[in-house]
């Protein structure tokens, strides 16, 4: 568990800093916001394609290769875009090489690791915590990276989010399942990665599952990326962005736990139909109300214990339909439709604002997604498939 939470702090808290970076970047490359929203967009596109793929090696060679390989592109990416002088530059080492690092270092490889771990009773309360843990980082990382870029410049702070990515390189042997790996939640434990696959396309319960996914990377992706500028065009200050995406990070550590801990008391489907009604709540509540220090701090303490919950809750379902025998591979190919969203939800966000020079089509489009997704999510049925497709 505390390799889990170092792992995911060292890489979801470097993530977490880019929306402090965008106009940064752009002045000190020379290119546009835009582009430097369509890095992050590519980013978000580079985790979700690698993610199945991630999984997919850490369910047949373990943990612990995967995530000193992502641990390495993570660094690399960030080094890169430290030193980025053109938007390919940007688009290589934030977008594509921190995108792949990010796939061997969070959620697919991360949690799953700690799902097969744990008993099927406490699979979503300890995935859940896993996942508070990966918080921390964001938490401590956001005002590390602004206190160095204040100081001594973006270039210094990315280097520094670099090294601290590497450190984490040999924790992932500590996720290894040298314990017992619970199968007997799996109707056909010898099933092949292929047929699962195929079980797992046919099922309506996970293709709903999928498409709903979708929504919560769309709604996050531009939330990280865009709320500081969003804060600055209408007149706060200029840490205040900063302050409000580390306050997301203390909640989540909070609603990451009390969801798994839901997940684990409730059906799941139903918990993950409630967390994206609240989140459309919350973002309609915001978008009209007056901008001050405490509706920031509210909309951030709300968002935050609705922030990453949903993904040991969409674990644990996966989980309960098709077991654990393949649970990174199939997270992964989920996982995908969220990475989608996110890269719409980054890259539109800065098209919309170029365009319109505001963000309300944006917001009112992420309101509406999640009353959409918590339909969709309303309706799964989640029973154990029965896998009676062979190789």
């Amino acid at each position: 568990m505390l390799s889990a939470g170092l792992i995911g702090s060292a890489a979801m808290g470097a993530r977490q800093t880019f929306g402090l970076f965008v106009e940064p970047l752009s002045l000190g490359a020379g290119v546009s916001l835009t582009a430097v929203a369509f890095a992050i967009a590519v980013h978000n596109l580079a985790w979700g394609v690698a993610q199945p793929f991630a999984g997919a090696a850490s369910d047949r060679y373990g943990p612990g290769p995967v995530v000193a390989a992502g641990a390495i592109l993570l660094t690399g990416g960030l080094f890169l875009t430290a030193y980025a002088s053109s938007a390919l530059l940007l688009i290589l080492g934030m977008g594509v090489l921190f995108g792949m690092g990010i796939s061997c270092t969070s959620f697919g490889v991360v949690l799953t690791a700690v799902g097969k771990l744990a008993r099927p009773e406490d699979r979503s309360a300890a995935m859940g915590l896993a996942s508070a843990g990966g918080s921390v980082g964001q938490v401590l990382l956001i005002p590390f990276a602004q206190g160095i870029s204040a100081n001594w410049g973006v270039t210094a702070a990315l280097i520094g989010l670099g090294l601290l990515t590497l450190v984490v390189a040999p924790l992932g042997y500590f996720l290894a399942t040298r314990g017992r790996l619970d199968v007997a939640s799996d109707a056909d434990p010898h099933l092949p990665v292929r047929s699962a696959i195929a079980q797992a396309v046919g099922n309506d319960g996970y293709c709903l599952l999928t498409i709903g996914f979708f929504t919560c990377g769309f709604q996050l992706a531009f939330i990280a990326t865009h709320l500081p500028t969003y804060l600055g065009l209408c007149g706060m200050p200029a840490n205040s962005g900063a302050m409000a995406l580390a306050l997301i990070g203390l909640f989540n550590m909070v609603g990451s736990w009390g969801c798994g801990w839901l997940g684990g008391r409730f059906r799941q489907r139903n918990v993950l139909a409630l967390v994206y009604l609240l989140r459309s709540a919350a973002i309609i509540a915001f978008f009209l109300a007056p901008k001050t220090d405490i509706t920031v701090g509210l909309f951030a303490a709300i968002m935050g214990l609705l922030w990453l919950g949903t993904v040991p809750l969409t674990t644990g379902v996966i989980a309960r339909i098709f077991g654990v025998r393949h649970l990174g591979t199939l997270f992964g190919m989920c996982f995908l439709s969220h990475q989608v969203g996110s890269f719409i939800g980054s890259w539109a966000g800065g098209i919309v604002l170029q365009q319109t020079g505001s963000y309300t089509a944006i917001w009112l489009a992420t309101a509406a997604a999640g009353i959409v997704a918590a339909a969709l999510h309303g309706s799964i049925r989640d029973k154990p498939a029965t896998m009676a497709l062979r190789a």
